[in-house]
């Protein structure tokens, strides 16, 4: 009895540790951790920090918020992710999408620049928080595939248009606002009698700085005596350079005394900790935009997070995802951040550099931290111009204009939805480009389901395979009538495929025998069952038989909970090969439609 107490224990103790790692992944990797992860973790960490310094304050600027508030939403965000997250080196943080679509989500609520606003983009990461929270709890990880990749990628494609084009009045040195690609345009055009020369010039060089150094830096400062790991870090370092070099050509020029916009005054430290508003009015204006921000920024973070895991021979779990994303969210909220998620930027940087493990973002946290207690103060005479230029040479990456293209050459519907996705993204704003994408998505499943492919199959010279008479010289049976259903049935293309059946057999008078290959059905709802149904009598009114052939074993189960199988006219054979064998007459070389 004691034996079996302490296996029993045993096994409980097991089962409770894996629940545990399973609520918290972080328990899975820190039980391993040694110092050769560390020395892995500690170098991407200080690529990555230094990368997410610009960044963090280059999409606060996007969001139309302070500063600070960029290095406040990449401090504990990472830590919570880190705890919670299944991706061992997905970097969280503000990204160039999301940012866009808070920006366009609270200034429909407050002014830019007033208290209001703050305090509304803190509102929306608490939730964003909670209804990822809420997603990962409920098991709505396949949300991620209700978003096809040509919308996803139309839509960012789009999004980076508009997040450039909002970045050009920074460049200028001009006033203009506007969230749709018309409106952008308009106010740009209107303003460009105002264009600050200093501001202008300062713009251009950052821009084309960045540019070179993505490709050019690294070999110049090999050619120069660096080894190829240092230049690779100095290299990532670009948007850092240019942000010192700038900030000191603007306090030795005097720019501010120029008319040249300037980050101005940084609040120095830690975020302070707070409950953000719960103000009814306020979230109840916000809850689609949360929504949608929490929807882009899984299905966003989770295709990097999946991108990077099987490089490794990992996996990540979706629902677990939503549940750190969603914890990654409030941590934010409460340190006077705004919405974050997955940045695929710093995520390659993080995987490239060598991390290990979600310890690496931990101390990219330290860094940022760091950054808040002791760098702030030399922020004051950032150009804003600076770090507009950052955000246009990270969205370009963003852009994916051949998707057109290839979705012309390969898929009608994906073309029509790519098309919708951009140009209602472009022209109505993100939040209704959002919505046109997953009204896209759903439109084309429905079309495709609705209108199944079925095939008239024969079989395969001395083989027992079936395939499509209009591809393949096969043999068919003038008395049989064999299709191929590539589709699951349900009420939307039950009647589809009555009409295609009447149709053959109406033209078709020395049938005896209709025969459903049902290989690709995995699914009959009550509707198709009734389609079926009415497919069986009238056969048999006409002095055919149904038979089906090859059903799934979850299908047949739920056939047997039916009287389906009692009426059906004819067979369920194991195989087609074995249906045609039992029901063929003359053999016919080839049957063409």
């Amino acid at each position: 009895m004691d034996g079996q107490s302490a296996a029993d224990q045993n096994r409980d103790n097991d089962r409770l540790n894996k629940n545990l790692a399973r609520l918290l992944p972080a328990l899975s990797w820190a039980a391993n951790y040694n110092r050769g992860i560390l020395g892995g973790d500690l170098l991407a960490a200080v690529i990555v920090t230094i990368m997410l310094i610009p960044q963090s304050l280059a999409y606060a600027l996007l969001a139309g918020l302070p500063a600070e508030m960029g290095l406040y939403a990449s401090i504990l965000p990472l830590v919570a992710y880190a705890l919670f997250g299944t991706s061992r080196t997905l970097s969280v943080g503000p990204v160039a999408v999301v940012s866009l679509m808070t920006a366009t989500a609270i200034g429909k609520v407050a002014a830019v620049g007033s208290i209001d606003y703050a305090t509304a983009a803190i509102a929306m990461a608490m939730m964003s928080g909670l209804i990822l929270l809420a997603m990962g709890v409920l098991r709505f990880g396949f949300l991620a595939n209700w978003l096809s990749h040509p919308v996803v990628s139309g839509f960012i494609s789009a999004s980076g248009i508009i997040i450039a084009l909002s970045q050009l009045r920074h460049i200028l040195g001009i006033a203009a606002h506007g969230d749709t690609l018309p409106e952008l345009v308009s106010s740009l055009a209107g303003n460009l009698s105002d264009i600050n020369v200093i501001t202008l010039a300062t713009g251009l060089v950052a821009i084309a700085f960045l540019f070179w150094a993505r490709s050019g830096l690294k070999p110049l400062l090999q050619r120069l005596g660096m080894s190829a790991d240092t230049a690779s870090i100095v290299a990532k370092a670009g948007p850092v350079l240019v942000i010192l070099a700038t900030t000191m050509v603007s306090y030795l020029a005097g720019y501010g005394a120029q008319g040249v916009a300037l980050v101005g005054s940084v609040p120095q430290g830690l975020p302070s900790l707070s409950m953000p508003s719960f103000d009814l009015e306020l979230w109840s204006e916000l809850a689609v935009s949360a929504l949608l921000i929490s929807i882009i920024g899984f299905v966003e973070s989770v295709s990097v997070g999946k991108t990077l895991a099987a490089k490794r021979r990992q996996r990540i779990n979706p629902n677990q995802e939503l549940i750190a994303l969603g914890a990654a969210n409030m941590a934010s909220a409460v340190s006077a951040g705004f919405p974050v998620t997955g940045g695929f930027s710093r995520s390659i940087v993080n995987f490239d550099a060598g991390a290990q493990t979600p310890g690496a973002s931990i101390m990219a946290a330290v860094g940022i931290g760091l950054a808040a207690l002791l760098l702030t103060p030399v922020l004051f005479f950032l150009p804003k111009a600076t770090l507009a230029a950052t955000i246009i040479v990270a969205v370009t990456s963003l852009l994916d204009l051949q998707i057109v293209k290839k979705a012309w050459h390969y898929s009608i519907s994906d073309f029509i939805a790519v098309v919708m996705t951009i140009t209602a993204t472009l022209v109505l704003g993100v939040e209704l480009g959002v919505l046109a994408g997953i009204v896209a998505s759903v439109l084309l499943h429905l079309y495709k389901t609705t209108q199944p492919h079925i095939a008239v199959v024969g079989a395969v010279a001395g083989t027992e395979h079936f395939r499509n008479v209009q591809r393949h010289n096969v043999i068919t049976q003038n008395n049989i009538l064999s299709l191929r259903v590539d589709e699951s049935l349900y009420f939307a293309n039950a009647s589809y495929l009555e009409d295609y059946v009447y149709r053959f057999i109406a033209e078709n008078k020395e049938l005896e025998h209709v025969i459903l290959q049902c290989t690709a059905i995995n699914e009959i709802d009550m509707s198709a069952l009734g389609a079926l149904d009415a497919i069986n009598h009238r056969l048999h009114e006409q002095g055919l038989k149904l038979h089906l052939s090859e059903v799934k074993g979850p299908v047949m189960d739920g056939l047997e909970k039916s009287d389906f199988l009692q009426q059906l006219s004819g067979q369920v054979f194991l195989t087609h090969h074995q249906a045609v064998t039992t029901l063929k007459h003359d053999e016919i070389e080839p049957y063409i439609i």
